[in-house]
This record gives C-alpha cells, structure tokens and sequence, in this order.
C-alpha cells in the first residue's frame, strides 16, 4: 500500500501533462456554443439610443445579420471597430450591437467619435444577456438568421479575414432561407 502512496504524484503529474498538451492544440477561438441552431434567448433591455424603449428577441428578427458583443473599456472591440464600419457603413450589413457591461453615457460618447455601424443597439449593463449568449468576454460576434435563430459564433476580433468567412456563411444561411 505504501508503494501506491509514493506514486501518486507522478501519476497525478502525467495526467495533469496530458491535458495540458492537449490544451497546447486547441484554438481559443472555437469555444463551443450550446447555442449554435438555436433561438436568440429572450430578454428585454433598454436600447442604447432611446434607453425608456425595452428592446427583446424579436427586434433580431426579419434578416440575417451579424450581433457584436462589444464595449468601451475593450481594447480589441476598438481594433476591430475600424472594420465593423466598413461592414455596416460601407457595405450595408445590419449588425445589431450589446453593450457589454459597459456604461452607456460611455459607449454613446465612444460611437459618436469612431462612428456607429450599427443598426440597433442593446444595452446588457449589468451581463445577464451575456451570460444567457455563454459570452466569455469581448469582442465576440454571433450570426443570427431571420428566424432570430443563433448559426455561428465568432470569439475575438473581426479582421478583414474573418469577415470574409463569416460573410461567405451569411450568404449560404441567406441562401438556405430562400429555399
């Protein structure tokens, strides 16, 4: 029994090595979605422009169009601020925003001076909404068909070549809708 006891840590130390190989391998942008073919959760939040109007899930409904978890004190979001413009603004691809615990005075401020790609936007102030998506933090974007229906999940930043992805997946969902 003793010799049991002094192999233990070895033992312990082999699996702990084995899961963290493995961690080595996985990209931290694929997290897993228990959301992806589902329906946009319910909620009802104040808009970012006129907070007495309570927005809900159906207000994501009718299009197909990109959802952008994002907020002031996120130093990514501001990066990929640039290129949500040019999605949004320059080609015309609604994209709904949440306000991310953030405060709105702010994120009103920080969408006057670098411009607003979006079409409507939610204030999550204090995360529930969040927390409801799986949100691990900011940036992150999410494709919603116009059944309100979550079909993708982006994690990080949307550079020029992730929008071309998640627009290349936008048109097949189009597509697919108008079968």
């Amino acid at each position: 029994m003793r010799k049991f006891w002094v192999f233990t840590p070895l033992v312990a130390f082999l699996v702990m090595g084995v899961f963290l190989f493995k961690g080595l391998f996985m990209d931290p942008s694929k997290l897993p979605s228990a959301l992806i073919d589902r329906p946009f959760p319910s909620f009802s939040l104040p808009s970012l422009y006129e907070p007495d109007q309570m927005m809900t899930e159906l207000d994501f409904k009718g299009e197909v169009a990109l959802l952008n978890v994002w907020a002031t004190w996120c130093p990514t979001c501001k990066d990929e601020h640039e290129q949500l413009n040019k999605i949004g603004l320059e080609e015309g691809i609604p994209i709904y925003g949440l306000n991310y615990k953030d405060d709105p005075q702010l994120a009103r401020a920080w969408l006057e001076r670098y411009q607003d790609p979006y079409s409507k936007v939610v204030v999550d102030r204090d995360g529930r909404l969040g927390l409801d998506l799986g949100v691990y933090g900011a940036p992150e974007t999410y494709i919603i068909d116009q059944h309100g229906i979550i079909r993708y999940r982006h994690v990080g930043e949307v550079t020029e070549k992730v929008w071309q992805q998640l627009k290349g997946l936008m048109e097949i969902i189009a597509t697919e809708e108008d079968v």
